[in-house]
């Protein structure tokens, strides 16, 4: 029966509205608009279909992420979450058969089928989607083709999807080195490096992988690449103290060509010499700027959280910078870690206790509340520096780079250290960490209690964000790692 009535749903031209309430029609600074597209032009977008069983998947998260739980450490298979969360024959018939009514056949999906790329016309794509309109923008040299309006779609089949990706959105501007000229004393470092990493979070030349079956992986995003010959330059200036490797052991997807992106060669790079001696994969297909800022209308603003840092289903590094830049010191906010609040995602039960705390104890000083929503998933959860790090990128060592593309791959890093640990001891690796990392109510890690973050430059804030306070914070969550003691915390169970 439902072969004969899907044809007939899309006959009609009623039209339910939108999928994503806030949609992002703006144009960044920097991008510059380079016409229309043409109608024949081929588009690429992802269809997001609607999932089942959300809650039950949350809810096993959960039980296997929370240390007091029997379902401890028990993590689905692949298998196990597809058949947890595919979306139901109905939704996926609908929406190949509304493909399909509009000449869309060349798709991918994946093993959940929850996704579909499709690859289609411009003009096509306009019709599918109701009031998108594509253009060409640029910026440095990069092309993307973007709708300057928002899209909505068939009333019969908005209830299948989620979203639908390639519309919206613009890539951020790629971190820049920051460099400064300065006159050194004896005693003073250059900048951020390996060994001084090591120094700071008390790793040893011992302190690398040796389980055989540990492994981690980076994601490329936004069409940046790490080139190998980088990485093995890298590890021959940087690496020298402690056993390592200097490739990559796989690449998924296709490696660009052309010049290496500053921020790939920091995460390959730095995640490979502090988890050191691990394997490594890097998919090719942890965000700064302080607290953000939206501008509503005018005179009129409010914090933008980043996403996926603000979602409750990842582990957020913010970032941090010496006292002193030039000596090992303890550590201050750097002023660019991101952090906040999400207007999205609802704060997770896991955090409730340390967050509420903070907003109590930090009343007087925080923002106005009309800038930030005190019940949304509260983000970093840890930190890590983030400042003054030297990479080498296009066979060239480059010094002052910063951003908590930094700090990310160092705690990565670490954990991933940590799991051989507990696969040496027959324990199954961490997982999803946050429920964990809270219940240790800052144990093992460094607080960080002084500097504030960048917001709205307004005269309500005038510039200033959250600050950091004891214990945790909106700036860097519960402060960075002290290895061997997190180690230890981390080791049991």
């Amino acid at each position: 029966r439902l072969f004969f009535s899907v044809p007939f749903l899309f006959s009609s031209l009623v039209w339910s509205g939108y999928l994503e309430y806030d949609q992002d029609v703006l144009i960044p600074e920097g991008w510059t608009h380079a016409g229309r597209v043409d109608p024949s032009e081929e588009l690429e977008l992802t269809f997001a279909l609607k999932q089942q069983n959300v809650h039950l998947l949350e809810e096993t998260l959960r039980l296997v992420s929370d240390p007091d739980s029997a379902q401890y450490g028990k993590y689905l298979s692949l298998e196990e979450v597809a058949s947890l969360v595919r979306p139901s024959e109905v939704t996926q018939k609908v929406v190949r058969r509304w493909l399909q009514s509009h000449g869309i056949s060349n798709c991918l999906t994946v093993h959940t089928q929850d996704f579909m790329q499709c690859t289609m016309t411009a003009e096509v794509a306009e019709k599918l989607l109701q009031g998108s309109r594509f253009h060409h923008y640029v910026r440095d040299g990069q092309s993307l083709t973007r709708s300057s309006a928002p899209y909505s779609v068939h009333d019969d089949v908005h209830p299948h999807l989620d979203f639908v990706g390639g519309l919206h959105r613009f890539p951020p501007k790629s971190q820049e080195p920051r460099e400064k000229r300065q006159h050194f004393k004896a005693g003073l470092h250059l900048g951020v490096t390996p060994a001084i990493l090591r120094a700071r979070y008390n790793l040893t030349a011992a302190d690398v992988g040796s389980a055989q079956n540990n492994s981690q992986a980076v994601a490329q995003f936004l069409e940046q690449y790490f080139h190998p010959a980088d990485l093995a330059e890298f590890m021959n200036l940087f690496g020298r103290t402690f056993p390592h490797m200097s490739q990559v052991d796989r690449v998924v997807g296709t490696q660009g060509g052309g010049k290496a992106g500053l921020e790939a060669s920091l995460d390959v790079e730095y995640i490979m010499s502090t988890g050191a001696n691990i394997s490594t994969w890097v998919f090719t297909n942890p965000g700064d700027s302080g607290a953000g800022c939206r501008h509503l209308g005018k005179e009129k603003n409010s914090f933008r959280p980043s996403f996926p840092a603000s979602s409750p289903y990842v582990t957020t590094v913010g970032g941090t910078s010496f006292k002193n830049p030039y000596k090992v010191t303890y550590e201050v906010t750097d002023y660019i870690s991101g952090g906040g609040f999400s207007n999205v995602f609802k704060m997770p039960d896991y955090q409730v206790t340390a967050v509420q705390g903070y907003l109590k104890s930090v009343t007087a000083t925080l923002p106005p509340q009309s800038y930030f929503n005190t019940s949304g998933r509260a983000y970093p959860d840890m930190a890590a520096l983030s400042d003054n790090y030297w990479v080498v990128s296009n066979r060239v060592p480059i010094p002052w780079v910063s951003g908590t593309s930094a700090s990310t791959p160092v705690v990565g890093g670490m954990l991933s250290l940590i799991n051989g640990q507990r696969l040496l001891k027959g324990l199954p690796v961490l997982g999803f960490l946050n429920p964990r990392l809270y219940k240790l109510k800052g144990q093992a890690l460094f607080d960080v209690t002084e500097g504030c973050h960048l917001s709205c430059l307004d005269e309500q804030v005038q510039g200033k964000g959250f600050c950091a306070a004891p214990s945790w914070d909106p700036v860097t969550g519960w402060g960075t790692p002290n290895y061997p003691e997190l180690l230890a915390a981390l080791l049991t169970k």
